[in-house]
């Protein structure tokens, strides 16, 4: 939010040394050709040269799809053994499918949501989010797979063309002045929607995924694992009102029901027993340690009720009872019942412009201008005035801090005391980071333990930073059932900063 920096995507695959001679030039030919003379007369030296990988068609269109991703899903996550892993994931994949030629390119995105889609052309995407959760390389390669059967079917084909007819791509909410009665959730629109697969073809996708990792020889249960672990996540969501499509999982557009789940484990019985075919962990577990998991502060980043951004140095606190969600262009905060919400932002105010000139040049509709006043909060120039639509009503505050300017905007069905203080108390509460927070302010990440004697489930979750429902999201990601205990020498998974 409010500052991106789209890191370069992937690095090319250097080529393999066998293509050397290819590339030398006239005069290093003899040379190559000369290496004969070390071999047997019986056996002539036979060059096989790697078969380049088949390339993703870019259109103008996929092109600037991606670049719309990017920007809402925090940019690429660089991490080379990350990228090796997946990479050679979908290399098995691929070579294992029925249409090998068919490229793919696979971008990891800097989201803590889980999340994975696909393009018509193959590109691929999947969050850290994601991979935070998978516990192998099997329920990872049921992901992919499960993409590439999107693409092999044309479902990504269709789903862009229904989402073109439906206009489903949602407009960013900046220009208030196209709709003054704003409800709390047109008020947290970003710019991201994904059309939702059909029953029909989810099922398709999933029975031509788990085939294609059975035959990569991945273990097949891997995608009913996942699914499971899923659905688990998204309990542990429910009740929040998250806003950002960032943060909208893979459940949102991929269901995992439990017809879902039964279809997968039926299909991979056809391959093989349960424990009967490769998960990998122990080498996906060790890509995974020290992966980013939740907001990167880089970013700014929400803790509780409240906000910090330590790269552009302040913070806020919502109200009792708000949600706080950073997405991809504000800060959005709703309260229980969706009767009050907020919106922080920056906007660009000329130096020479007056904050109270700002909020009456028209931007928003509705700005009773007789109630614009010129304030100060926590020794920062500030600006106030209320403004009204048939539905909401608004009390707007915007504040420079530094060279940038920043907007709260808060709404509210009917105007109380109560709703008054909720703006005032979030507005008071902006102020200046100091050097001990800003330096504090760490990532969370995924750190890869092992189980020592007297570890429990439940101590082992007291071990666990910054996540809500410790015990039960150290279960979720570590496939544990409600029940399951963890064993001396297992390798699991904690959340620590």
């Amino acid at each position: 939010m409010l500052e991106r920096h789209v890191r370069v995507e992937r690095r090319r695959l250097r080529a393999a040394p066998a293509a050397l001679c290819l590339v030398l030039g006239t005069a290093a030919l003899a040379g190559c050709g000369d290496m004969g003379r070390f071999q047997t007369a019986a056996a002539p030296a036979t060059v096989v040269l790697p078969k380049p990988k088949p390339a993703v068609a870019q259109t103008p269109a996929t092109e600037k799809e991606h670049e719309r991703i990017l920007a809402s899903y925090g940019g690429t996550y660089d991490d080379p053994k990350l990228e090796a892993l997946v990479s050679k994931t979908v290399d098995r994949l691929v070579a294992a499918s029925d249409r090998p030629d068919q490229g793919y390119k696979v971008t990891i995105l800097n989201s803590g949501a889980v999340n994975a889609f696909a393009l018509p052309n193959g590109q691929l995407y999947v969050t850290r989010g994601l991979l935070a959760l998978a516990s192998d390389t099997s329920e990872l390669s049921s992901v992919l797979s499960h993409e590439m059967a999107h693409v092999l079917s044309k479902h990504a084909a269709m789903r862009e063309d229904q989402a073109r007819q439906a206009a489903i791509v949602t407009r960013v909410v900046t220009d208030m002045s196209n709709d003054p009665d704003l409800t709390a959730l047109a008020l947290a629109k970003t710019k991201l929607t994904m059309a939702s697969f059909s029953r029909k073809q989810e099922i398709e996708a999933d029975g031509i995924g788990v085939g294609i990792s059975a035959k990569a020889h991945f273990d097949p249960y891997g995608a009913a694992r996942f699914l499971s672990a899923m659905e688990r996540n998204a309990e542990l969501k429910a009740g929040k009102s998250s806003l950002d499509p960032r943060a909208q999982d893979f459940t949102s557009s991929h269901p995992a029901t439990p017809e879902r789940v039964q279809n997968a484990q039926n299909i991979a019985r056809q391959y093989t027993a349960p424990e009967g075919a490769e998960r990998d962990r122990e080498s996906y577990l060790a890509a995974i340690d020290n992966l980013v998991y939740g907001e990167d502060p880089s970013e700014g980043f929400v803790r509780g009720r409240r906000f910090l951004h330590p790269k552009l140095g302040f913070t806020f606190q919502a109200p009792d009872n708000f949600t706080l969600d950073n997405t991809a262009q504000a800060v959005i905060g709703v309260r229980e019942g969706g009767a009050q919400a907020m919106r922080f932002d920056v906007v660009r105010v000329p130096a020479e412009q007056s904050l109270g000139d700002y909020l009456n040049s028209g931007w928003m509709e509705g700005v009773e201008k007789a109630s614009t006043e010129d304030i100060t909060i926590n020794g920062f120039p500030a600006a106030f005035a209320t403004a009204k639509g048939d539905q909401w009503q608004f009390k707007v505050y915007a504040l420079r801090f530094g060279s940038d300017v920043y907007r709260f905007i808060f709404a509210t069905r009917q105007r109380s005391t109560e709703s008054d203080r909720n703006a005032r108390e979030t507005v008071n509460s902006f102020r200046r980071l100091t050097l001990e927070e800003i330096q504090a302010a760490r990532p969370l990440r995924i750190k890869v333990i092992t189980v020592q004697p007297g570890d429990t489930v439940e101590s082992l979750s007291h071990r666990m930073a910054g996540v809500d429902h410790p015990t039960e999201r150290f279960r979720v990601l570590n496939g544990l059932d409600r029940t399951a205990q963890v064993k001396v020498r297992d390798r699991v998974k904690i959340v620590a900063d």
